[in-house]
């Protein structure tokens, strides 16, 4: 086994879970941070640039689901907590167990360069180090996907992941504003904003129709309430359905557009407020932006609205701007990753991504578990299999996790938490073997 050091980079949830288990095991690392604080996207103004929270966030997680499992959630928690907890708890982790004081903050890599000899080079402004592995936990919800229209518009226009308040960075009291876009972002956003007391107008602008779930269904939390993780997931995925059905109705019935899928075809939308203001017309519903015209938008449907300022809740890119093309294979915003964690040609298997999935019910302690095949392949206790075999893998398991949804690039990294990590353990166990077969 080799012993020298390995890359971290990012501090958020993926990164600071990552180094809680290198820590653990032993493991040496130099640990890189933007920031000049832990907790990526959940730090407000984080001053990276690179936290997309609104002052009025909540997750639409609970907080059963997105708690680490070697860390639990204070006892007297709201079950949807606001930003704000999210990162005290987050802070309190990375103290609790003794991390802060090995990240490098402010320290932006610039550079990851493969080496001929299979190790990487890592630059940061204080210099270049080679290591024999780098993990890259920086996140996918930073580089905001920012859509081209024709025509042009005398309003301001501004990307979700710029949002704060409405105040900030627009003032938007007393004016008329379009959201675009039907995911979670968009319908916080057009909720907080329908309030007649801060909009004179608020509009929707999407697609396609979507299935707005709710929070909670019979007074429990929806996601507490998810089928366990030995269901065949076509079987959990027909069982859901018809929950949606039965007890939220039919999406035109609020004044929504129909969806062309069926409900958790795409990944939720969710949210316990939205369904109610357009049900009470205090957002209005809109077909897609055709072109935008002076003081105003046209929309597909030949229909003109004056608006003041638009804001794109229209998602992100998967971005890694110090990784060269050819090391970060991203096609359409899709990176083909093994147990999404590792490329199967060889050459780069010394360059791992952690959280870099669209995960159901939640992200928050993803990487948490991911960590545990990581240090299982760097302390030398595990073995990937064949590259073919990897690809085999990588093509199944994204028509399992994905095959059902729509064609979107939204959805090209899905995977359903429960099965997911069931089988890292069992990979983890796959691994061992292999090994002991090779040995």
């Amino acid at each position: 086994m080799r012993h020298e050091p390995v890359a971290l980079i990012g501090a958020g949830c993926s990164g600071f879970t990552t180094a809680k288990r290198l820590k653990d095991a032993g493991i040496a690392f130099d640990w890189f941070e933007a920031s000049d604080r832990i907790g990526g996207n959940w730090a407000y103004n984080n001053p990276n640039g690179m936290s997309s929270a609104y002052q009025s966030l909540h997750i639409d997680t609970s907080k059963w689901r997105l708690q680490f499992e070697e860390y639990p959630v204070p006892a007297d928690w709201p079950d949807f907590p606001h930003h704000s907890l999210i990162a005290t708890y987050f802070n309190d982790y990375v103290d609790h167990f003794g991390l802060r004081g090995l990240v490098q903050f402010e320290t932006p890599v610039l550079g990851v360069t493969r080496r001929a000899d299979g190790s990487w080079d890592v630059t940061t402004g204080k210099g270049t180090q080679a290591y024999r592995a780098v993990i890259v936990a920086n996140g996918h919800h930073w580089s905001p996907n920012r859509p081209v229209w024709e025509g042009q518009f005398d309003g301001a226009i501004i990307h979700a992941h710029d949002y704060r308040t409405p105040f900030e960075p627009l003032n938007l009291i007393g004016k008329r504003v379009l959201v675009v876009g039907l995911g979670n972002s968009a319908v916080d956003i057009a909720s907080e904003l329908g309030q007649r007391s801060i909009t004179e107008k608020c509009l929707v602008s999407t697609r396609r129709g979507v299935w707005v779930l709710p929070k909670y269904f019979n007074g429990v939390p929806a996601d507490k309430q998810a089928a366990p993780p030995w269901l065949p997931l076509p079987i959990a995925r027909w069982l859901g359905r018809r929950k949606v059905k039965s007890l939220v109705g039919n999406m035109e019935d609020y004044g929504l557009p129909t969806p062309d899928h069926e409900p958790l075809d795409a990944h939720p939308t969710v949210s316990g407020e939205f369904l109610t203001r357009v049900g009470s017309g205090d957002i209005g519903i809109r077909p897609a932006i055709a072109r935008l015209d002076g003081d105003g938008v046209i929309f597909t449907d030949g229909s003109r609205d004056v608006v003041d300022a638009i804001i794109t809740a229209t998602g992100y890119n998967i971005d890694f701007p110090f990784l060269a093309p050819e090391d970060a294979r991203v096609t359409d915003n899709h990176i083909p990753l093994y147990k999404r964690m590792v490329q199967a040609d060889p050459a780069l298997h010394g360059l791992w991504f952690m959280g870099l999935a669209q995960t159901l019910p939640t992200l928050v302690n993803l990487a948490e578990q991911q960590s545990k095949l990581l240090v299982a392949y760097l302390s030398g206790r595990y073995a990937l299999p064949s590259p073919d075999e990897m690809r085999r893998v990588i093509a199944a398991e994204e028509q399992r996790y994905q095959g059902h949804y729509y064609a979107s690039r939204r959805h090209t990294m899905q995977v359903n938490f429960e099965p997911y990590v069931a089988d890292l353990a069992a990979e983890i166990r796959r691994g061992a073997k292999r090994l002991r077969l090779a040995a």
